[in-house]
């Protein structure tokens, strides 16, 4: 199955980017996994090295698609 992962901060643009995107993905070809950066600061060193520069974000196979602009990565630290 294929992997996609939606990195967000919790904001307004966010949340309505994610309800958008889980509407969209297909979840009989992908394995769409949510990330709240906000509550995983974990993460945010992951979400860098696939290349995400703001959020929110979809990384799907690899590739980053930067949807709209919430908050940049080093405004989350």
């Amino acid at each position: 199955m294929k992997k996609a992962v939606f990195y967000h901060a919790g904001c307004p643009v966010c949340v309505s980017a994610e309800n958008k995107v889980i509407t969209l993905i297909d979840r009989k070809n992908f394995d769409l996994e949510v990330v709240h950066l906000g509550e995983e600061k974990t993460r945010l060193a992951e979400a860098e090295r696939a290349g995400v520069k703001s959020v929110p974000a979809l990384v799907l196979e690899g590739e980053v698609l930067h949807i709209n602009f919430g908050a940049s990565l080093s405004d989350l630290r």
